[in-house]
Order: C-alpha cells, then structure tokens, then sequence
C-alpha cells in the first residue's frame, strides 16, 4: 500500500460540532479545518473501507460494525475536551489540543506502514 492510496474520512459516534480549539490549533499547524462539519459514522455506512481507526476508548466500544472485509483497529487519544474542562486558562487548554494534534500527526505519518500486521 502506497500513502497516495490513502483515502481519509472522519466521522464520530457522538458528533458535537466542530470544536473552536481544534480549528484554532489546527489553523496553527496549517490545517483550515473550518469548511468542515461533524459527521456522525452513519453517514459513512455505504463505503466500503479497508480500515476503520478508532481514536478514543468510547468509539472503540461502541463503532458499529462495517460490512465486508473491514478491519477496525484502535489506536487510543487523550480527549482535549474533556482534559480542557479541568484548565484555569485557556493557554493550559489549547495545550491539550496541541498535544494531542502532534501526538495523532505523528502516528498518522506512520501510516501505511503500522496497519500492516
């Protein structure tokens, strides 16, 4: 597999909207992320994918099952929503967003190479 065959989609099990934060540190890291909306994984049932990654423990739990030869793998994040509740500012939130943006940057150029077994 050659990374231009890479087709990314994102979708969650509990879409919320786009998060302000994760535009604004996406922005920062050259990502303009705001023409995007969030999707719920439904909206993705009719395509046949070769892998679905799950990103948090909650949509590892409960991803519904893809039809065909799908493969579903997790590969575990931090949630920047839930870690930016408990900050006193907003600098220490936008830490976790940026933290966890680098942390799913860096696996994601692993790829294709860590979905192989």
């Amino acid at each position: 597999m050659k990374s231009a065959e890479i087709d990314p989609y994102s979708a969650g099990v509990e879409p919320h909207g786009m998060n302000p934060r994760a535009i604004k540190v996406m922005a920062e890291a050259g990502v303009d992320i705001t023409t995007h909306h969030s999707k719920h994984v439904d909206e993705l049932k009719d395509i046949p994918f070769d892998y679905v990654v799950t990103v948090c423990d909650h949509a590892n739990e409960t991803c519904p099952l893809f039809p065909g030869k799908t493969k579903k793998i997790h590969v575990g994040f931090d949630d920047p929503p839930r870690l930016a509740e408990t900050a006193s500012t907003e600098e220490e939130a936008l830490a976790h967003y940026r933290r966890v943006r680098d942390e799913i940057r860096d696996w994601v150029q692993t790829l294709p190479n860590s979905l192989q077994p």
